[in-house]
């Protein structure tokens, strides 16, 4: 247990350390004005290769986008799981640390995500409605890398079903794949957005496994993250 424990964190460590270093090349490596109106793009020479090599899909980015719904709906799942067990047990210490950790970390997804809509570090390699609109990191991918390893880790500690934990697990897995991949050759963002979104999101999950295995070992749980 312990050193589950400490795997998640220096994981977690790592891979948003490596995010950090990876947006501080991204706005000094390579930067040149070869986006639409002359936006300036980091690691041009791989991005425009990138780029025209899978060109532009956009009946892909419309089902990602739609898809994206679907961690959306795990959030929303999560927080009424939250609320039921805040109006049946009448105190919010009551509610179980694992969702209220939960709730915690979806807030600090939110917050990254509205941190590079407000600094965008890249624009995205097409304009929508003749607009620029923030690429990086790419915020479906973020979402989907952050939320859906919790609906493994949540169903893995909640349900007593072997056969409920495999097909969430086997979901997940197989979900996340198809949508990275499926933002990655849509063509709407450079594939340095994608880099940076997997390494955030999946950083941040790893923190907040972190916190659920710190939780369980104050509570004296023995069964907690595997």
């Amino acid at each position: 247990m312990e050193r589950n424990t400490k795997g998640s964190l220096w994981a977690g460590l790592g891979l948003l350390l490596a995010f950090a270093l990876w947006t501080a090349l991204v706005c000094r490596v390579d930067v040149r004005q070869v986006g639409p109106m002359g936006s300036s793009v980091g690691f041009a020479a791989l991005n425009t290769a990138f780029h025209r090599l899978s060109g532009v899909h956009m009946a892909l980015y419309t089902l990602t986008d739609w898809l994206g719904l679907v961690p959306v709906g795990v959030c929303a799942f999560f927080g009424v799981l939250g609320l039921v067990q805040l109006f049946r047990r009448k105190r919010l210490r009551l509610v179980d640390p694992d969702l209220l950790l939960l709730g915690i970390y979806y807030l600090l997804v939110i917050a990254a995500y509205l941190l590079f809509e407000a600094v965008p570090i890249n624009y995205r390699p097409i304009l929508f409605e003749g607009r620029l609109e923030a690429s990086y990191p790419s915020s479906t991918t973020l979402l989907v890398l952050s939320v859906m390893p919790t609906l493994k880790l949540q169903l893995d500690r909640r349900s007593k079903r072997a056969a409920v934990r495999t097909f969430a697990g086997a979901f997940a897995v197989l979900f996340s794949a198809f949508m990275v991949v499926g933002r990655l050759i849509s063509g709407v963002h450079w594939v340095t957005d994608i880099v940076g979104a997997v390494l955030l999101g999946l950083g941040l999950f790893f923190i907040y496994r972190y916190g659920v295995a710190c939780s369980d070992r104050r509570g004296g749980k023995q069964d907690g993250i595997q």
